[in-house]
């Protein structure tokens, strides 16, 4: 495998793996009957759009058909891909679900 080949499969694999991160905050917010589109615009108020988080809602299915995601998932995945605005936005909601 050429150096160019190699630095394309690791470009690549990043956008799986980022494709599935916002994956996994969709479907979470699905699970907690909240807006992914809404929480997204809170911690990115500048993006009006955002095409891989459109993609991922069409690949969400609903509450009742989705398994679990612990919360500290989504976090992690959030954090661990630098959207910490996001993740902020994530645990206030988690902090308001927990005190009801």
């Amino acid at each position: 495998m050429s150096k160019k080949q190699l630095e394309e499969q690791i470009i690549q694999n990043f956008q799986q793996d980022e494709q599935m991160m916002v994956l996994v905050f969709a479907q979470w917010c699905i699970n907690h009957d909240l807006y992914p589109e809404e929480l997204y615009l809170r911690a990115y108020p500048n993006q009006l759009s955002n095409p891989a988080l459109q993609q991922a809602l069409s690949l969400t299915v609903s509450k009742e058909e989705a398994g679990p995601i612990p919360d500290n998932t989504v976090l992690g995945v959030l954090s661990l891909f630098g959207n910490d605005d996001l993740a902020f936005i994530v645990a206030e909601e988690i902090a308001k679900r927990n005190k009801q």
